[in-house]
């Protein structure tokens, strides 16, 4: 039995910061309760409250929340509406898929005036002749009626039958609560036969109680008890498939008993299956080394990766292929003279090196772009590489040979000196050679000359107010 206890409230309000003294909404939805406590004690200022989905076959401890304006009930064990007249701010109730047979418990709510909706559908008081009728007469107030909106004709035609109406659903709840009173002998005469059967069938008791203790069993009660016992391992999960076929295809109607028989065989079966969790032998763990100590390279993440040789650096450079977006917090590097390991997750990649390595001056950078983790490793034994050496000035002569080879017209490769002497200045002012007054026009093109001004006649007049020639 699940109870309402303050870890769970407050587990459940945390978008109020944990505090259940001012808490207004509450979601105690699919969690196997059975009885409704403590809530009008802790939390005094709830206006809703979600119980859906549970066991709960009876409506108490709500007197007292003055500010409820929403109660949700639906898909629980209630047989009959009770205990919520203290509720005065009371909107809406939901009680879709009960067991309410008693219509008439609805008059509890009369009295509250606040009181606009109702939800009773999939109830056996629903397929009471007369029922919409009966409770739009009973609850005057009442706007909506299992989600569909209530008429003013309705209303005054279903309270000129009052009378009638009422009279002819109480006929029909007398008979069903003889129905139900039935139900309830036979489930409890079913119970009885079911445990006398498990007693009967206990490996070890044949049914009979022996008060004497020196007394021996007969040989055939030992011979049951044997057989029992010996069949039992035997066919222990044959018998269990079978009788959880026949419990699962068995016709029972659709009363408390039956939900709560569902659900304690359900509860079983998580029992079971955690005892079978339980008895598996633990996932033995990866090796990594033989029984004589030597690495294994292991690849458990199954993860793409490159292992280079860079002989130019003298070191090791190991690319793994890690996800972008996988946070750095779960993977971790073990650098050793001869392997490395990655763990990835708890995963590891280990793989083993050719040559020792420099562990302490090992670095691990990520990738911020694609998020491979490169690996550096500094090999142990300094590689002697020759010393490059730049090649001899080579001078070209023009001069020819005379050792009998053919001339070779040899050029002389120098520096350009900025100042030959070294005490010289150079003269940056005179580098380009003085202006001519041919121009040279690109692209091979036709060479145009300077234009020469033509002398002036002798009888110009220079006039100032003449403005000049463009």
């Amino acid at each position: 039995m699940v109870r309402i206890t303050e870890l769970l409230v407050r587990k459940r309000s945390e978008h109020n910061e944990g505090e259940i003294y001012s808490l207004e909404e509450l979601s105690l939805h699919q969690q196997d309760i059975e009885k409704i406590e403590n809530l009008d004690k802790w939390c005094r200022e709830l206006k809703i409250l979600y119980l859906q989905s549970n066991l709960i076959p009876k409506i108490e401890n709500v007197g007292r929340l003055k500010k409820l304006e929403y109660l949700n009930l639906a898909l629980n064990n209630v047989e009959r509406v009770e205990n919520l007249e203290g509720c005065e701010s009371l909107q809406k109730l939901d009680l879709t898929v009960n067991f309410v047979g008693e219509l008439t418990s609805i008059e509890c709510l009369v009295d509250l005036p606040h009181f606009r909706e109702l939800f009773l559908t999939g109830n056996p008081c629903t397929n009471y002749d007369g029922y919409r009728d009966y409770v739009i007469a009973t609850l005057k107030n009442l706007q909506q009626l299992d989600g569909q909106g209530i008429e003013k004709s309705e209303r005054i035609k279903a309270i000129q039958e009052y009378s009638e109406i009422r009279n002819k659903i109480i006929r029909q709840q007398n008979e069903y609560m003889k129905k139900r009173e039935k139900e309830r002998e036979e489930e409890l005469k079913k119970q009885e036969g079911k445990n006398k059967v498990k007693q009967e069938h206990k490996p070890g008791f044949d049914g009979r109680w022996y008060t004497d203790i020196n007394n021996t069993l007969d040989v055939n009660a030992e011979t049951q008890i044997n057989e029992t016992i010996n069949d039992s391992p035997k066919n222990d999960e044959k018998n269990r498939e079978e009788l959880e076929k026949e419990f699962w295809e068995e016709k029972v109607p659709f009363t408390p008993e039956s939900r709560m028989q569902v659900h304690e065989h359900l509860q079983e079966l998580k029992k079971r299956d955690e005892k079978k969790d339980e008895s598996k032998q633990t996932k033995q763990p990866r090796r990594l080394m033989t029984d004589n100590g030597q690495m294994l390279n292991v690849n458990e993440a199954k993860i793409d990766f490159s292992l280079t040789d860079d002989e130019e650096n003298n070191q090791y450079v190991l690319d793994v292929s890690t996800y972008k977006y996988l946070d750095t917090s779960l993977l971790d590097v073990d650098v050793q003279p001869t392997y490395v390991r990655v763990t990835i997750k708890g995963k590891v990649l280990q793989l083993v090196l050719e040559e020792e390595v420099k562990a302490d001056s090992s670095k691990a950078r990520r990738s911020q772009t694609t998020g491979h983790l490169l690996i550096s490793m500094p090999k142990a034994k300094h590689l002697i590489q020759a010393r490059k050496v730049s090649p001899p000035k080579q001078t070209f002569n023009s001069e020819p040979k005379h050792d009998g080879h053919k001339d070779n017209k040899m050029k002389t490769v120098e520096l350009l000196e900025v100042a030959p002497n070294g005490n010289q200045e150079m003269d940056f002012g005179n580098i380009v050679k003085e202006k001519t007054d041919v121009v040279k026009a690109p692209f091979e093109s036709k060479v145009f000359q300077k234009p020469v001004e033509r002398p002036n006649s002798e009888d110009f007049v220079d006039d100032p107010d003449v403005p000049p020639l463009l």
